[in-house]
This record gives C-alpha cells, sequence and structure tokens, in this order.
C-alpha cells in the first residue's frame, strides 16, 4: 500500500507541476487543482497542507526532471560543448510531437517574475533554484576547461552566467507568437556563441 501511495503522489505532483507550468500560481484555482490531481479538496491538503505546499513540490519536481534531462542529453556527448549546443537547438522545439513546435518557458523563471512582489518564499525558492543551475553550469564548464575544451583563460563563472541568460532567454522568447524557424535559428546564432572560447588546438 505505501509502494502505491508513493506512486500516487509523484503522479499527483507531475499533474500539479503541468497545470502550474501552464496557469502559473495565481493561475490554478482549487477547483482547476481538484480535476487536474483527481482528488478531493481534503485530501489534497491532508496530503501537501496547503496550495503553497502543493506549489513547492511541483516546482521542485520540475527541476529535479529538468535537471535528470538535462544530465541524460549530455551523457550522450563525449564533448561537453557540443552537447551544450545541441541542448541549445533542442530546446528550440519541443519534442514528442510530429510536427515540433517552441519549447515553454522554464517554469522556474514564470515563477520568479509572478512571485518576485507578491511571495517572497516562493520567490526565494526560484531563485535558490536558478543559483544551483548556474553552479551546475560553472562546474560542468570547469570540467570542459580542464578536459581542453575551452579556452584556458575562459571564467567560467562568467560563462555560466551566459549560458544560463541563454536558455532562459531562448525559452522565453519561444513564448512569443513567431515562426519556429527563427526560434531554431535564434539557437543557432546562440549555440555559435559558446565556439567562441573553444580551446584552438
Amino acid at each position: 500500500m505505501a509502494r502505491s501511495a508513493r506512486y500516487d503522489r509523484q503522479t499527483a505532483l507531475e499533474r500539479a507541476m503541468n497545470l502550474f507550468w501552464e496557469r502559473g500560481y495565481g493561475g490554478a484555482s482549487m477547483k482547476q487543482i481538484e480535476q487536474a490531481l483527481d482528488m478531493r479538496p481534503g485530501s489534497i491538503y491532508a496530503t501537501f497542507g496547503s496550495k503553497d505546499g502543493l506549489f513547492t513540490e511541483a516546482l521542485a519536481t520540475y527541476a529535479q526532471s529538468a535537471g535528470a534531462e538535462f544530465r541524460e542529453h549530455l551523457a550522450a556527448y563525449s564533448s561537453i560543448l557540443d552537447g551544450l549546443q545541441d541542448y541549445l537547438r533542442r530546446l528550440a522545439r519541443q519534442p514528442g510531437t510530429e510536427e515540433a513546435s517552441p519549447a515553454r518557458a522554464c517554469m522556474i523563471v514564470k515563477t520568479l517574475l509572478e512571485a518576485s512582489n507578491t511571495n517572497p518564499a516562493m520567490a526565494n525558492q526560484a531563485n535558490m533554484l536558478l543559483s544551483a543551475i548556474e553552479q551546475s553550469l560553472t562546474e560542468l564548464l570547469e570540467q570542459a576547461k580542464t578536459q581542453g575544451e575551452l579556452n584556458p583563460d575562459t571564467d567560467c563563472a562568467r560563462l555560466a552566467r551566459l549560458l544560463q541568460a541563454q536558455l532562459i532567454g531562448l525559452r522565453s522568447f519561444a513564448q512569443r507568437n513567431v515562426q519556429p524557424e527563427h526560434v531554431t535559428g535564434l539557437a543557432d546564432d546562440m549555440a555559435a556563441i559558446l565556439d567562441q572560447f573553444r580551446a584552438r588546438h
């Protein structure tokens, strides 16, 4: 029974994540949450404590899922820089459909924008997650430099901030009503910037 309960909780979190990702915290009513999770109000509060509690766990679930997907992507490349460049190009399209469409904006960034002036605790969670991502990118780029992929004088922390800004900007730009080829072209341009930091052998 405990095993089934854990599965149900994870399923509920994934459904909540998709709802909040699409509508934001304020845009998702309790009625919509009940319908998305297929749970009664009492069960939701008993399991997650509050709407805030549910959102906090849903946002953490999003971060964990996105991180796992990123690591899985990079594992297929012997070159870290090649993997990062192709990840930018991959983000320009939403997988899983016959005709790819631009990826949705990052849920963490959407949360930060929504909560900055209304919910300090939620904004703080988003800031901490983005800081952790920046640190992970820095460590990844340091590894690339150690492997001889980057110029020896590359400031990896600064490049990590640039890369994170590219990831945020690309996915936010894709929210606009623009042609898909404009998004993929932008991803190609962003990927080309990383070539400026490649070590010349």
